[in-house]
């Protein structure tokens, strides 16, 4: 299972190298490793290869939808698709993808947009919002992508392409507002900040293939239940993330965020 990768949109955009030298060059070795000794392969991926979708665009992305990436981050996934799409087909190696949306849960990396909100409040700093707050994602417990990619690796059609996703779409300041309350703050305690270049405005799944032919359903529907369970974890765990709290937020400042 493939789930190595350079992985942050703001990362990529101040310095693409790095994702160009993890996404594409180290998918190209694995595959080979796993030409060369003919062992199953499943490649995880992005919702993000997609591009994005109006905010009043009601359709969702398929297996059939084109790619469309926007930033260094996504074209690099979509190059890395690309790559098990042709070893599969010219190599014959037995592979898989899927391509999942916005995760969130326990141990996550505090750059990522809900833990560094959790701990910006637990650190005595407020939050900060990108832009006008009304980007979209479409959000999945770490949990059930676990389980989805489980369901694929094991019984999964070798060749094939399935989209994991919980119907779990929300802008990113009803998210915030949702963690402000959640910890007793006011709704509207939090910055707003300069916005990301290229940000995309809104990514929604259709995971029915996926559903109809394995089986899988989501477990963690309660958005907010996974919310205040996250939010738990971070609160007991901060000699986890604390180390890395002041670097980070050293980054984002020098970005205006």
């Amino acid at each position: 299972m493939h789930f190595a990768a350079e992985s942050h949109n703001d990362n990529s955009i101040a310095h693409p190298r790095p994702f160009l030298k993890t996404n594409v060059e180290g998918t190209f070795t694995l595959l080979q490793a796993a030409r060369k000794h003919g062992v199953r392969f499943h490649h995880i991926s992005t919702d993000e290869v997609y591009g994005d979708l109006a905010l009043d665009d009601p359709s969702r992305f398929t297996e059939r939808t084109p790619y469309n990436p926007s930033s260094p981050y996504s074209s690099t996934k979509a190059s890395s698709d690309m790559l098990v799409r042709a070893w599969t087909r010219t190599y014959g190696i037995k592979a898989t993808i899927s391509n999942c949306s916005n995760n969130y849960g326990p141990r996550q990396h505090i750059e990522k947009f809900i833990p560094r909100q959790i701990t910006n409040i637990l650190s005595g700093i407020r939050p900060k919002l990108y832009g006008d707050g009304r980007n979209v994602r479409d959000w999945i417990h770490v949990d059930d992508h676990s389980s989805a990619v489980w369901e694929i690796l094991t019984r999964g059609t070798i060749g094939e392409t399935y989209l994991i996703g919980a119907d779990g779409g929300r802008s990113n300041i009803d998210v915030l507002r949702l963690i402000l309350r959640a910890m007793g703050r006011a709704e509207d305690d939090f910055d707003w900040v300069r916005d990301r270049p290229g940000h995309d405005r809104r990514y929604a799944i259709d995971s029915s293939k996926l559903r109809a032919e394995l089986g899988w359903r989501p477990r963690h529907v309660d958005f907010y239940k996974g919310l205040l369970e996250t939010i738990r974890w971070y609160e007991e765990n901060k000699a986890w993330w604390r180390p890395a709290k002041a670097a980070t937020e050293e980054k984002y400042a020098g970005k205006g965020q």
